[in-house]
């Protein structure tokens, strides 16, 4: 993902989820051959009611704060949810000047291991913010191969054939995976490693994105 282009990315991220003739939008018989799946940019302005010059200079980056209303019409156009709709106006809202932010090292305390340690019969672990599994006793990582230091719950949950067989509903322990993910980010979308989490899934998980 580009860092300083977040609403670009997004924008077009769910542009391409949106097949034209669900929006209404009649394709010619034979089709025409169309270089990108979903909404072209044209089509998508055009829906929002938006010149096409002004969607293009905001999906590359050009014009990042985009009046409410805009943003509002093309929620609309894009079918977004209540969800997605907020997501799409805190990206579009100035960021207060911050420092350059540096990957967090997040470390467990000793006290913490021992606890955990201390419950040989109960399953526990520590995640961290990026969902990272900090610790776990060897009752957890017995019973879920995800409970283990070092994994990401999120990728391993997208990306391991395994860890999807282990779920009777894999799209509602997806949904509730990304759900945690974001209350524990929260508005802090500056983070390096979560940028490169996010980048990653996005590109390797069809799911994901």
């Amino acid at each position: 993902m580009e860092s300083d282009n977040r609403i670009g990315c997004f924008l077009r991220a769910r542009r391409e989820q949106v097949r034209p003739e669900d929006v209404g939008i009649q394709i010619s018989s034979p089709p025409t051959r169309r270089r990108v799946p979903g909404l072209r940019r044209e089509e998508l302005a055009m829906l929002s009611g938006v010149s096409a010059d002004y969607y293009v200079r905001l999906e590359q980056g050009r014009d990042q704060h985009p009046s409410a209303q805009v943003l509002d019409a093309l929620a609309r156009a894009l079918q977004l949810d209540e969800d997605a709709t907020l997501h799409l106006h805190e990206l579009a809202a100035p960021a207060p000047r911050r420092r350059r932010a540096r990957a967090r090292t997040e470390r467990v305390r000793p006290g913490m291991l021992r606890l955990l340690d201390s419950w040989p019969q109960t399953p526990a672990l520590i995640i961290g913010r990026r969902m990272d599994v900090l610790a776990a006793n060897a009752v957890a990582s017995a019973l879920n191969p995800i409970c283990v230091v070092g994994m990401n719950i999120v990728r391993a949950t997208f990306l391991d054939p395994a860890v999807r067989e282990l779920y009777m509903d894999f799209d509602k322990n997806a949904a509730d995976t990304v759900a945690s993910l974001r209350a524990s980010v929260g508005s802090d979308l500056d983070d390096p490693q979560l940028t490169e989490l996010v980048g990653e899934l996005s590109l390797k998980s069809e799911d994901f994105r």
